[in-house]
């Protein structure tokens, strides 16, 4: 195992299984499998990432594939081969996985598609492992998948810059809007659930889920263009968004007051091309892929580079995803790669040891006051 994987098919999707069905999962099944033997594997690790990409249409001879890989957090190493593969008819572009047991969803082509992870991992020979998602069959190319933090809400966002939310898993319609965008890019839903914010052409607009209505819009100034969206909380425990956006001059992380929907600040990061975008669970670091391959993590209190992969990847970076814990992150590529970097643990230096300065200047009384006894300034009583 190593760092670094090649699968062999372009991936455009990534993220982390949750640990609850690793266990009932994916582990029960690699345990007891059917010849009697087992992986020894999974008593060293409970952590598995699905990755989703393919060739396309006309891939020659690449195929259209989702993949489960088991990270050990141990050795900080990806598994050189899947624990499981599943062949997807169609070009698996994004990916939703539900954040309890519900399986995953792919947006393809023409509809979205469910896969339940007893079909992923015990696939049958002539079963039908795909079940299209009725509600969104025939919709074109859906650019987002999303649920909130419950997994009781999907939200889809399309090429064509329609946007649906729904019940889950009753796919009851809570929201349908025909154009909400020219093109939906990118969606977010709040920690509590009750905001979902799309992303798309020059407009980034705020859903109230509840209400079933958009209740801000929020604008680029100048020469932005914004790419990616998400929630995270500050250091005082509130909730901010976060807009990565692109420029002339390089990258902008836009930060966002979520009372007033209001700009808080913003930062450049000079001469990099945002293509891919996330933030780490605690909220504690930003990251950033780059076209060139490049992957950058910043501090989200300083907003300063706290880490640089040059040269992760051949090619673009397609997707990030951190660990559920922060400790690190996994990006993905077109060149067919999958990369664990471990997020660097540096000391605080915020602020002024203030134990460090009473001590110099203690010591810097005592040195003075014996230069001044020794040229007879100050007597001896």
């Amino acid at each position: 195992m190593a760092n670094t994987q090649t699968y062999g098919f372009p991936i455009f999707a990534a993220d982390w299984i949750p640990e609850e069905t690793v266990r009932s999962k994916i582990d029960k099944d690699k345990e007891n499998p059917e010849d009697g033997s087992s992986d020894s594997s999974s008593s060293t690790s409970r952590s598995c990432i699905a990755l989703a990409g393919g060739g396309g249409v006309g891939g020659h001879g690449i195929p259209n594939v989702i993949v489960i890989c088991r990270v050990d957090l141990e050795s900080n190493s990806l598994s050189e081969q899947p624990v499981s593969r599943v062949v997807v008819t169609g070009l698996p572009y994004r990916m939703a996985i539900h954040p309890r047991e519900g399986g995953l969803i792919c947006a393809l082509p023409e509809s979205c598609k469910r896969f339940d992870w007893e079909n992923i991992m015990r696939p049958r020979e002539g079963e039908e492992l795909e079940e299209v998602v009725s509600e969104l069959e025939d919709v074109g190319q859906q650019l987002a998948l999303a649920f909130n933090q419950e997994g009781s809400v999907l939200a889809a966002g399309g090429e064509d810059g329609s946007l649906r939310i729904f019940e889950w898993p009753s796919m009851k319609t809570l929201l349908f809007e025909s154009k909400a965008h020219a093109e939906v890019k990118n969606l977010t839903f709040s920690e509590s659930g009750k905001f979902l914010v799309s992303l798309g052409g020059p407009l980034c607009r705020v859903w109230d889920v509840n209400a079933s209505t958009a209740v801000a819009s929020l604008s680029k100034e100048k020469d932005e263009m914004f790419a990616f969206c998400r929630f995270s909380a500050d250091t005082a425990g509130n909730e901010v968004l976060y807009i990565a956006a692109k420029t002339e001059r390089g990258g902008s992380i836009i930060t966002w007051d979520t009372t007033s929907w209001k700009r808080r600040h913003s930062k450049l990061l000079k001469n990099y091309s945002i293509s891919a975008f996330n933030v780490s669970p605690d909220g504690k670091f930003l990251a950033f892929g780059t076209l060139e391959g490049d992957i950058l993590i910043i501090s989200s209190i300083k907003m300063k580079t706290h880490q640089l992969v040059k040269k992760a990847h051949l090619g673009l970076v397609t997707a990030l995803t951190f660990s559920p814990d922060s400790r690190c992150l996994v990006s993905v590529s077109i060149d067919s790669r999958a990369k664990l970097t471990v997020i660097e643990q540096k000391a605080e230096t915020n602020g002024i040891n203030w134990l460090v300065v009473f001590l110099l200047l203690v010591l810097l009384l005592v040195v003075s006051y014996d230069f001044l006894m020794v040229k007879g300034i100050i007597g001896k009583e």
